[in-house]
């Protein structure tokens, strides 16, 4: 029997209002809240939360002397497609050696990785 259920995932950033805003467009849903803490709240019942960090150092992909911390993964139809949304939207891709893999990395606009993913 677990435990404990999870209730949300909470990114660290230094503007948490901008952040949520970027993955409210990517993933759609509604974003709620001001100042030091703002959820997004997604279709489906899932939320992601953000919080501000003071001094925020956004984490290294690939992390040859640290950790990445974490990433999400995003299922897409079109890899070609939800690229040039997220690339508009503020991202920056981290790997286009490999176009021929059925995902893509990027960083979110506090730094934050993600992989769009095909599905």
């Amino acid at each position: 029997m677990a435990l404990a259920t999870l209730d949300v995932v909470v990114l660290d950033c230094p503007d948490p209002r901008a952040l949520a805003g970027f993955y409210a467009e990517v993933l759609g849903g509604t974003v709620r809240g001001e100042g030091d803490w703002v959820d997004l709240d997604l279709p489906g019942g899932r939320r992601l939360a953000f919080q501000a960090a003071p001094g925020y150092v956004p984490p290294r992909w690939p992390g040859l002397d640290g950790s990445q911390q974490f990433h999400l993964d995003l299922a897409v139809e079109d890899l070609d497609v939800a690229e040039k949304g997220v690339l508009a939207l503020g991202a920056r891709p981290l790997d286009t050696e490999d176009r021929s893999r059925s995902f893509r990395v990027y960083a979110d606009p506090a730094g934050h990785p993600f992989c769009l993913c095909a599905c």
